[in-house]
Parts: structure tokens; sequence; C-alpha cells
């Protein structure tokens, strides 16, 4: 591995700005920092370039232990996105202007003394538009995958985080609270938390009945009092009988249905209450009899408010979220 991350903290004062943080990065990754601002990304890029000096755990380069090592002698280049700066000396550049102040995007920096085989990109592209990140996001992807770079990038952004990286790990209040695949934190966030900041989803209160087991998990809506089922799940993650659980499902996974019923488990009536456009897609929300419920679609044909329909989420898609 060429870098380890071993139980780095930092305390500021009586606060802790990262407790315990431990991970793993191979060669030619591009891997996301995930969390909300405040929630400890910039810290542990800056511990990483070593300029801030941590509390205890260790960073390891190819073996070497640079934990003690002075910035410039790490190989390692930290470059922080707020405004034009953000990127200077990695972008070659980046962020000249040209005509009427737009800011023009250009190939990585290649110059023959630049050896760095690690890079931290602290929110480097807020400034730009989405045509110029994925001009930058070709140009990050192409010098993981020739050079063998290991590419850091700190974002609170979660579609940036699906768009270029190869693994995540999701920080919150200094803490790696989840690692996976961009797909894995996506389908299966692994808290209420990760669920809310990771895309659109529906978050539904509810109760375990008591004759479910872990194989077939079946609850109680808080709202609506629907009986459904959700995916099979360790016994201790499915919460007691008298206490509340959330479960989730996102609105692509709802299947819909104008017309009659379809063989599927878990269907609920309901009544739309808006259609949304978001450009490529559209959500409907639903009351299906006071839970309200939202679906994806790409195209909408002769669907408008207050019209019924029928609703089925997939018991393998609804997944049990801890609080």
């Amino acid at each position: 591995m060429p870098l380890e991350i071993n139980k780095i903290s930092k305390r500021f004062g009586n606060k802790w700005a990262l407790r315990d943080v431990s991970f793993e990065v191979s060669d030619g990754s591009v891997v996301g920092i995930f969390g909300a601002s405040g929630s400890g990304k910039s810290t542990l890029l800056n511990i990483i370039a070593g300029t801030i000096k941590s509390s205890g755990g260790t960073v390891v380069v190819d073996g070497i232990d640079i934990t003690k090592q002075k910035p410039k002698e790490r190989g390692i280049s930290l470059h922080i996105g707020h405004g034009e700066g953000g990127l200077k000396g990695l972008l070659d550049g980046v962020f000249a202007k040209g005509a009427g102040g737009e800011i023009q995007l250009s190939r990585f920096e290649k110059t023959s003394n630049d050896t760095r085989k690690i890079w931290l990109l602290d929110e480097p592209f807020s400034e730009m538009d989405a045509g110029q990140r994925e001009r930058c996001f070709v140009d990050i992807r192409k010098a993981a995958q020739t050079t063998g770079r290991t590419i850091f990038f700190a974002s609170s952004d979660f579609q940036q985080i699906i768009e270029l990286t190869d693994e995540v790990a999701v920080i919150d209040e200094g803490e790696i609270v989840q690692t996976g695949t961009p797909q894995e934190i996506y389908e299966e966030p692994g808290s209420v938390k990760i669920a809310r900041t990771t895309g659109d989803n529906n978050l539904i209160v509810a109760r375990r009945l008591s004759s479910s087991d872990d194989q077939i998990p079946e609850f109680y809506t808080i709202d609506g009092a629907h009986r459904i089922f959700a995916q099979p799940i360790e016994k201790g993650r499915l919460g007691a009988i008298n206490q509340n659980v959330t479960l989730a499902i996102r609105p692509e996974q709802i299947a819909m249905s104008m017309g009659a019923s379809f063989p599927e488990d878990n269907l609920l009536k309901g009544v739309v209450t808006a259609i949304k456009f978001r450009g490529a897609s559209t959500l409907i929300e639903f009351d299906a009899g006071g839970l309200t419920l939202e679906t994806r679609v790409f195209k909408v044909v002769g669907l408008k408010v207050g019209d019924e329909c029928m609703l089925g989420l997939p018991p393998h898609r609804i997944i049990v979220l801890r609080n």
C-alpha cells in the first residue's frame, strides 16, 4: 500500500477534530473524502500533507513513516480549492482567465520536476461550472491511471464524489463512519445522516412487527400505518419492538403503475401531490395514506396532480438505517 493512515487524531483545545482515523489507499486510486463542512476533511488532508501536526497516529507512505517529516520532504501536494487559486501549481493554466472573465481549463501540469506521487485536492471545483469540472475530472482520472498517482478529493458534494472517485471514506464529526465504492455508499448508506446527504431518499419512520425476523423483516410505518417488508438484515439492526427505526429507499427504486395492481410486494396506493422537473428526470411526490413518498421517472406522460397510482416498494431495495 502506498499510503496508510493509522489512528490519526487531532485535537484543537478541548475539541477533537479527528479521532482514530484509519484507512489504506492503493496506487492509482482516486479516493473521495466526503463529509459536511466542519466534519474534519480539511484537517485530515493537512495532516497527510504535514501542514498540521496530528495529536496521535501515523502516516505511512510506501512503508516509510513520514509523520515527523516536513511538508517539503513528503512528496505530497496539497491544493485548496477556494477561489481561483485553488489548483494553482497542479493544473497548468487551469485558472487562466479568458474573454469575459471566464475560467479556462487546460491539461495537467507535466513538468519534469513534478515527481509528487500523492495529490490532495480540498474542494477544488467550487468555482467551476459542470463543463469545466468534467474536463478536470478527465485529467484527474488519466493522471491516476497512467502515472499511478494516488489522488485524494475532499468534497461536501456527493454528486462530484460519484463522478470522480473509485473509493469513498465518509467522515462525520472527525470519525470515518463508512467506506466503500460510490455505488455502495449510495445504495446502502450506513446511517440516516449519510442517507440524507448522498442524494434524494425516501426516509420512512417505522417499527418492527413482533412476527418479523432477520430473514423476513416486517415493519409498520408510523405515517400511514402500512405493513411493509425490507431486505434481510442482521438481527441486531432490526431494532426493538417498541422503538422507531428508519427505513430508506431511493426514488428511482420505487415502481409506479397508473393501471391495475401489478404483482409486487409492498403495494401502496398513492395520490400525486407534486411533479418536480429535474432536467433529465422528474420527481413525482405522492401521499400514500399519510406517508409521503417520491418516485423518479425519466418521462412523464399524462400524469397530473390528483391522479391515483399504485406504488411498489421492492423489499430488497428497502434498507434499515442506524439513527
